[in-house]
């Protein structure tokens, strides 16, 4: 899916380091981290291969601790993002890592969630009940990694519209 992301108004970030590691599988990529989040939290990119400036492939993930690091079967946010580091392994591209676990209400609030759910609720439902909203996600992070990368049109990994529209409403 290509989209064009107009950034002029969002406020600039810069790239603080670019340091090459190896992650699982033998993969290496490159862990980028930025300066300037409004919002304090360490969001970071992680660079598969040598992205082209035509096809230039990104998966936005929020944090997971639970599916990502403990591999949780309460979600797929682990197996997600495993996938996509097949995907980009393989293509290029980028991982816009963003710290808002639990679609953006962290990680406490999350567990109490959970312990909501296993009453029979689901997970928006189980966020009303704890007066948290549904989702509250922000994606003007990604837009102002992306624009720090100097990446202006992506091919968006995801099965998620909310993340392509607020791309593209930036």
């Amino acid at each position: 899916m290509k989209k064009i992301i107009d950034s002029k108004c969002i406020p600039e970030i810069t790239i603080r380091s670019k340091v090459q590691i190896t992650i699982k599988n033998h993969i290496p990529v490159n862990f980028i981290s930025f300066n300037g989040f409004n919002d304090g939290l360490e969001h970071f990119a992680i660079q598969f291969g040598k992205p082209s400036t035509e096809q230039i492939f990104v998966r936005i993930h929020s944090e997971c601790i639970t599916g990502d690091l403990f591999g949780s079967t309460r979600c797929d946010c682990g197996a997600q993002l495993n996938e996509a580091i097949e995907y980009l392994h393989k293509r290029s591209g980028y991982i816009l890592y963003l710290r808002q676990e639990g679609r953006g209400i962290g990680l406490f609030s999350k567990l109490e969630a959970y312990l909501l759910q296993d009453t029979g609720l689901d997970t928006y439902e189980a966020n009303l009940a704890l007066s948290l909203p549904e989702d509250s996600r922000d994606y003007t992070v990604a837009v102002q990694m992306l624009k720090a990368l100097g990446v202006n049109e992506i091919h968006l990994i995801t099965n998620n519209s909310n993340k392509a529209d607020a791309l593209i409403n930036h």
